[in-house]
């Protein structure tokens, strides 16, 4: 996807309309269009990035000091409980940029953890399997 066909860069240019709640040089926040619930925000990069992937690394600490911010202020501003941040890479990405929900909760909102059916492990050892991999995943990372 080009940066003239992006529904998310157009927003960041000011040439799609959209209830703007924050914005600086990086990034732009706004109200998403088909909200959860009122006040579930959208945080986006102001240049066009698909995925948390394509975030240069430099820029990953100011992008989430800045959903951080936007939690307490959603949280705040709707009088929630509680928030709900949540971001996809590619898999269920309605818009190919990259974007992070921040979504207002409390409890018995009908909410129900995540959107999907949750499983469990067949046992402990496909457990141990699994953490391993992401274990030596991260080192490969340079993560630990």
């Amino acid at each position: 996807m080009k940066d003239a066909e992006c529904k998310f860069c157009a927003v960041a240019r000011g040439e799609l309309a959209a209830a703007v709640v924050y914005e600086d040089d990086q990034a732009v926040a706004f109200l998403d269009h088909r909200p959860l619930f009122p006040g579930h925000c959208l945080l986006v990069p102001r240049d066009h990035i698909e995925t948390l992937d394509d975030l240069p690394r430099q820029r990953v600490g100011p992008f989430f000091e800045t959903v951080q911010r936007l939690a307490r202020a959603v949280e705040r501003a709707m009088k929630a409980e509680g928030t709900f941040v949540a971001l996809n890479n590619r898999v269920s990405q309605s818009v190919a940029h990259l974007h992070v929900h921040v979504v207002p909760r409390r409890k018995g909102d009908g909410l129900r953890g995540f959107f999907w059916p949750r499983t469990k492990y067949p046992d402990a050892a496909a457990e141990r399997k699994v953490a391993a991999a992401i274990q030596g995943a991260m080192t490969e990372e340079g993560g630990g």
